[in-house]
């Protein structure tokens, strides 16, 4: 199925009656334990681990220290610390990055063997799972979960058809330490909490959130004419407007310059449209 014809989201939330529950198999899962876990994740991680509730799931992402995302990743809070769902490709490189800066921290690092299932097209309660933090009609996040009686099995491409209409971007979308986090919207998918105090990257992120820096954010596309190619360069007339990042079929995600988003726009020859979604509202936001 696809949610790209016109980004309807109505009529993609109509066609996902009974719910699509998806297998993430690109997802990894890590265990941070000890007595030091919240104040070591808290000194790292754009959000605020202190006050997170045992169950509950949090969205974070990890910086460079000047300011881009390296990696972002889902946080749930265990009475023994912290068990973070993050790409699979990325989890030795997090181990990695985590143990550099854990010095005399009293706490224990390692890769935790687990499924993670996502439930898109409810955001009824049930056990196990948890309302996605990014956004609502993003579903539930769950893991090790059994079939959910009244789901129907989807797969990857359904996943990343939704997430790409809403512009919600993951990994495929950041590049390798390339992207500001405003930029790829996670100061708007509730990643960062920017009045808990200092994390790594911290100083330049609240600067461009304070003075409105923002000039250019992830936004879904749709090409009139054939599939769009990562990588490929969006342009408005003959000045470039973006970049495509991620895509499913004729759908993607782009990094676009908010001042060029008005005219025509082309990718590699061929017409485009830019949608922003009602929760990305103001310009400049």
């Amino acid at each position: 199925m696809s949610f790209a014809a016109d980004f309807d989201l109505d009529a993609a939330r109509k066609m996902m009656d009974p719910p699509i529950q998806v297998e993430l198999t690109g997802r990894a899962l890590v265990k941070v334990e000890g007595p030091d876990a919240r104040s070591f994740l808290q000194g790292l991680l754009t959000q605020d681990m202190v006050s997170q509730a045992d169950g509950s799931l949090s969205y974070a992402a990890l910086l460079s220290p000047q300011g881009r995302l390296l990696l972002d990743l889902f946080v749930l809070a265990t009475p023994e610390g912290f068990v973070l769902d993050v790409a699979a490709d990325r989890r030795d490189d997090l181990i990695r990055r985590l143990t550099l800066y854990r010095l005399r921290a009293k706490v224990t690092l390692a890769p935790l063997d687990g499924r993670v299932f996502v439930l898109m097209g409810t955001q009824v309660p049930r056990a196990g799972w948890h309302p996605d933090p990014r956004l609502a009609a993003m579903g539930l996040r769950g893991y090790d979960v059994a079939p959910s009686a009244d789901a129907v099995s989807g797969q990857l491409s359904d996943y990343a058809a939704r997430r790409i209409a809403l512009s919600v971007p993951d990994m495929a979308d950041f590049g390798d330490d390339a992207t500001y986090p405003i930029e790829a919207n996670l100061d708007l998918l509730q990643a960062i909490d920017f009045r808990k105090g200092c994390f790594v990257g911290q100083e330049i992120t609240s600067r461009m959130k304070r003075r409105g820096q923002i000039k250019s954010r992830m936004l879904p596309i749709i090409s009139l004419d054939g599939p769009l190619h990562p990588a490929a360069e969006v342009l408005n007339g003959e000045l470039r407007a973006g970049e495509v990042r991620s895509t499913e079929g004729s759908s993607g995600l782009a990094l676009m310059r908010l001042d060029r988003l008005d005219g025509p726009l082309t990718v590699q020859g061929r017409p485009v449209r830019v949608h922003k979604p009602d929760w990305i509202s103001s310009p400049g936001r």
